[in-house]
């Protein structure tokens, strides 16, 4: 339930604040989860120690990951945030994630820029078709927003059926929600290449298992 995830949630969060608080120096990683404890509250306090903690990396020239800004952004417009999420997006250095693509999409409706989105969108949709060209993705969630936003529009309207449609075909359309994109974590192919190999030595000769083998 809710109320047992908020209260897993938040004894994280005061664990990683007290580590702050004990000057233990972030990773990447460790801002990543903090980040996204913090999306996860979403709560005007969550998003004040995000924002607090975002803001002393920056100062301390510490490098934030796309990741985490991911959560950073899409905390600041469950907010109502608009700005500090425009601001966060604006900084990050290769915005070429899905997350990025469909937090981008949500600025656009919140900002009210409905004919630059659906602009947007059309590039998207009828850009370079190559297969060897990485295409957008969006959240079958976040286009209903588009719909909701733009329904009252009948121009636009009829442009985003267009578009949608040729995303659909395009297979540019997803059914994970903006949540699952954020917290979705792909596996690590180095590190399991890593762990095998380190399984290919042998503990008690430090050799790589055939020639201990070999050896004995």
């Amino acid at each position: 339930t809710w109320s047992w995830l908020k209260m897993s949630f938040t004894g994280a969060l005061e664990v990683l604040i007290e580590m702050k608080n004990q000057d233990v120096k972030f990773t990447k990683d460790t801002y990543v989860l903090a980040f996204a404890i913090c999306y996860k509250l979403n709560s005007p306090e969550s998003f004040k120690i995000c924002t607090t903690l975002r803001e002393e990396a920056l100062l301390k020239g510490e490098i934030l990951s796309r990741r985490a800004s991911c959560f950073a952004v899409a905390l600041a417009l469950n907010q109502n945030e608009l700005a500090k999420a425009v601001s966060i997006f604006s900084q990050i250095m290769n915005p070429e994630s899905i997350a990025c693509t469909n937090l981008n999409v949500i600025i656009h409706i919140q900002s009210n820029a409905l004919e630059n989105l659906i602009e947007t969108l059309t590039n998207a949709a009828e850009g370079n078709l190559s297969k060897f060209v990485k295409r957008h993705m969006f959240s079958e969630e976040v286009l209903a927003k588009v719909r909701e936003k733009v329904k009252d529009v009948p121009a636009l309207v009829a442009k985003f059926d267009e578009i949608y449609g040729k995303l659909h075909v395009s297979g540019q359309v997803t059914n994970y929600s903006l949540d699952a994109v954020l917290c979705y974590t792909p596996r690590d192919k180095k590190s399991h290449t890593l762990l095998l190999n380190k399984r290919m030595v042998s503990r008690r000769t430090f050799r790589p298992l055939n020639q201990s083998l070999l050896a004995e």
